[in-house]
């Protein structure tokens, strides 16, 4: 048939499309760029359209492409979805899993519990993305994506993992040499370790006193001589005296701990920054994403049951 759609094209197609060019099409599908190109080929030639437009540097798809690409998703998502309702997929999780996840976060906490999870289900094949920012949720490059508040976004599942505050802090040799601030009006008075990251108004800090009808929000517009878009070089900045700095406490906690860091302005309360696994609504009954984000939420809420436990101990 001149016209024809065979079911492999869709599942190439749709990896093609992810890699972003031939060449790491052929090394995700373990094939040759020129058996690629061939098969892309055959595929529009069978169709008798262009799918997509070839440059020295990158690919990018036609309107016939993109459309094809939305078909082919959508068709893989519901037999991936009908597999798991029939049972056709074992209860063993398995294929490949692509996670991503922010920089510090997912250097320090997620790819520890990758390496665990991997070893309880071998059948399942990680891929760890880092980025400073979460991918656009409308792209198919990721089946999970651990990060900092939920999304604004209906079309994807947002599950709560853990519970994650953003503190303010300073090492103690800061604030023996330039003073602790006691009001958020302080704060213009000292460095600010600045950390560019995300759609977030930069150095903004939003400080909030008391809780439900009485609390009250102020807005503080802070300076500081460094500023970094990557967490883990900003904490570095403080625990070298650099200045004051607001931090996501699963990152600091062990340096409050060991008393390297000190919170400044307890009674005043930063944005909460909690942990999620977001993910697209057709991977909800894929045995490997629930395996994965289960287990990352039992993992996480250990951790933090013993830095608790750790805490009072030192205390």
């Amino acid at each position: 048939m001149a016209h024809e759609i065979q079911p492999a094209d869709l599942g190439f197609f749709s990896a093609l499309a992810r890699a972003g060019s031939l060449s790491a099409a052929a090394r995700e599908l373990g094939i040759t760029t020129a058996a690629v190109s061939r098969h892309l080929a055959q595929m529009e030639a069978r169709l008798g359209v262009s799918l997509v437009n070839r440059t020295t540097r990158r690919m990018g798809l036609t309107p016939e492409g993109e459309l094809y690409l939305a078909q082919a998703r959508r068709i893989l998502a519901d037999i991936e979805s009908l597999g798991e309702q029939l049972g056709v997929s074992k209860a063993v999780p398995q294929g490949l899993l692509r996670v991503n996840a922010t920089l510090g976060f997912g250097r320090s906490h997620v790819a520890p519990l990758i390496s665990k999870f991997v070893r309880r289900h071998p059948e399942v094949e990680v891929q760890l993305q880092l980025s400073v920012n979460p991918p656009p949720l409308t792209e198919d490059s990721f089946d999970v994506c651990v990060r900092f508040g939920a999304p604004p976004e209906a079309r994807v599942i947002a599950r709560r993992i853990a519970a994650n505050r953003r503190l303010l802090c300073a090492a103690p040799a800061y604030l023996a040499k330039h003073g602790t601030p006691k009001v958020p009006n302080d704060l213009t008075r000292h460095n600010c370790i600045g950390i560019r990251q995300g759609e977030e108004a930069y150095g903004l800090w939003r400080l909030s006193s008391g809780r439900g009808a009485s609390a009250s929000t102020q807005a503080v517009k802070t300076r500081g001589t460094l500023t970094t878009n990557d967490g883990e070089i900003a904490v570095n900045w403080a625990l070298e005296g650099h200045g004051i700095l607001m931090r996501a406490e699963w990152d600091i906690a062990r340096y409050l701990r060991s008393g390297r860091l000190v919170q400044v302005l307890r009674p005043f309360h930063t944005p909460d920054a909690d942990i999620y696994a977001v993910y697209p609504q057709r991977h909800q009954l894929a045995a490997r994403v629930r395996a994965f984000v289960d287990f990352l939420a039992q993992s996480l809420e250990q951790q933090a049951s013993a830095a608790s436990a750790a805490s009072k101990t030192a205390f």
